[in-house]
């Protein structure tokens, strides 16, 4: 029996238009290097200072993305199918495009949400959330979009179903 269900964010809830190729160059000018990828191994080993800067510079990109996303139909009846189950988010986005995207979306609550503030990496993100709601990853449901998250619900040992984009 599914106790709680953990929802990535972008392509699952929503589509965020972010330019990525463009806060990619970006990046690449505040880390003086052509070799970001993938972003989170790299910015965990940066200077807090360069770490702060390609925050601001990526938070602001999707803040102003966020106001074109859209929903993603699917993830949001996936939503809605599990009326009584307690609900989580897990995110790469930032803390401000999270609340940002939950204030516009009426009718969506989270008992509990971690951000790339909390961890860049997904697998600690689902065990961040399963200490929060204290629930055995055998009842537990994670929707994604991506193989990592795939891979991520494998490595804690939770249920996965995957959404398209």
């Amino acid at each position: 029996m599914i106790e709680a269900v953990i929802f990535d964010l972008d392509n699952t809830l929503i589509c965020l238009p972010i330019k990525y190729e463009e806060l990619f160059q970006q990046f690449e000018a505040i880390m003086k290097t052509d070799n970001v990828r993938p972003l989170t191994k790299t910015i965990p080993r940066l200077d807090e200072e360069t770490r702060k800067k390609v925050f601001e510079v990526w938070e602001k990109a999707e803040l102003e993305a966020s106001k074109e996303m859209k929903e993603n139909s699917e993830g949001i009846t996936i939503y809605q199918s599990f009326p009584k189950q307690r609900k989580a988010l897990v995110t790469l986005q930032g803390k401000a495009l999270a609340e940002t995207v939950l204030s516009k979306l009426r009718g969506l609550a989270f008992s509990a949400v971690v951000t790339r503030e909390d961890s860049l990496d997904r697998t600690e993100q689902l065990k961040i959330i399963m200490q929060k709601l204290r629930v055995p990853p055998s009842r537990i449901l994670f929707v994604g979009d991506a193989e990592g998250d795939v891979s991520a619900a494998r490595s804690v040992g939770c249920h996965f179903l995957k959404v398209r984009k």
